[in-house]
């Protein structure tokens, strides 16, 4: 990335070198560990390919969807990979803020504060995350020379560092767990190739959402500020402020940006709780302990860690998270009950057969809108 001055909103250049300078070391493991961890999660990311099409039966025999890459990363690189993907989306908001910035009330002290002291709060909340996902398929990725991606973006990153960590802490077989993991990312990775207009609806969603945002650039660096002063220690845990302890996503102020909002919550959820559905349904057959896996992972995310862990999961959302693995899931699961895989897939038709956020909680009614409908 070329060096971004202090004019702009954010340094991204700063926040890559803070959380990188920040973030946890991972596991201890040899130069052969390491090599033998990156040649496993390539070749089970490959093996879960077909294990994933032929349980979803989203992809037609015979047809090659979009190729994209499967890359095994450090933490580092997650962190990088991420700059990229936050400063491609947010371009339109910053740019927005930015214009506000100078005519403000909060201008003179942003332009005090800078993009430099922002940066450095992107990237203390990025040090924090990067320690925990396990794998994640990044959808509006722009590629560059150490991370590529797909012709229309889009790659799919395995963290090794964070699945042998985890594989050791659960005491689970760890041949079973990077393939358990694998599953999950290569369903999200099939849900993006397998449905061409995915993306293109998700990014209109969220640049709709930017475009209506009015937030004052002031109220968006507090909540950075907040986020950062909680990792710091600055903040007591489990300390609310007046608002009840928002999340960064949750400073909407418009209908239109609530109902935005809405659908992204329920595509969000239709995608991980059907990843996280498709993961259990392949398991069985190609995992053996999947079950004590799914036993020992479903008491870790219910345990979660530290009040200070649960706090800043708050604010950055990352609790609603949760919730749309859990509620997901069971919607998928009615669904497939009730009209079977193939019932399902009509799911993947058009933006008009995603469920919405009231019909994840309710999937009869998704069936009888979707299904009874066309029957008629």
């Amino acid at each position: 990335m070329t060096s971004i001055g202090g004019a702009e909103m954010v340094d991204w250049n700063l926040a890559v070198a803070t959380a990188t300078r920040l973030v946890r070391p991972g596991p201890e493991v040899s130069r052969d560990e390491a090599r033998a961890v990156v040649a496993e999660l390539r070749r089970h990311a490959k093996a879960s390919e077909e294990h994933v099409r032929a349980f979803t039966r989203m992809i037609p025999e015979g047809h090659e969807p979009q190729n994209t890459p499967v890359l095994v990363v450090d933490r580092a690189g997650w962190i990088r990979a991420n700059v990229a993907g936050f400063r491609e989306i947010l371009r339109p908001l910053l740019d927005k803020m930015q214009e506000r910035r100078g005519n403000g009330p909060g201008g003179a002290v942003l332009g005090a504060v800078g993009g430099k002291v922002t940066g450095v709060e992107v990237g203390m909340l990025l040090s924090f995350l990067a320690s925990r996902v396990l794998g994640q398929y990044e959808t509006f990725a722009p590629p560059s020379r150490d991370l590529p991606a797909g012709t229309g973006g889009g790659r799919l990153l395995l963290v090794a560092p964070n699945i042998v960590h985890v594989e050791r802490e659960l005491e689970v077989d760890p041949h079973d767990f990077r393939l358990w993991v694998c599953l999950h990312e290569e369903t999200h990775r099939t849900q993006f190739t397998a449905v061409p207009w995915l993306r293109d609806h998700l990014e209109g969603e969220i640049q709709s959402f930017l475009a209506e945002t009015e937030v004052d650039p002031m109220t968006v660096l507090e909540r950075l500020r907040e986020a950062a002063q909680s990792l710091a220690g600055g903040r007591p845990e489990g300390e609310a402020g007046e608002d009840g302890g928002r999340s960064l996503v949750e400073i909407v102020q418009t209908p239109a940006q609530r109902e935005i909002l809405g659908r992204l919550t329920a595509v969000m959820s239709l995608l991980e709780g059907h990843a996280d559905f498709v993961m259990d349904g392949v398991g069985p057959d190609v995992v053996p302990s999947v079950a004590e896996i799914r036993e020992k992972f479903q008491q870790r995310r219910a345990r979660g860690a530290s009040r200070l862990d649960l706090a800043l999961r708050k604010l950055l959302g990352l609790d609603a998270k949760l919730r749309q693995y859990r509620d997901g899931e069971r919607f998928v699961r009615a669904v497939v009950e009730e009209v079977g895989m193939d019932g399902f897939n009509r799911v993947w038709t058009s933006p008009n057969t995603l469920p919405t956020k009231a019909e994840i909680a309710k999937p009869a009614d998704w069936v009888a809108r979707v299904h009874r409908k066309a029957e008629s």
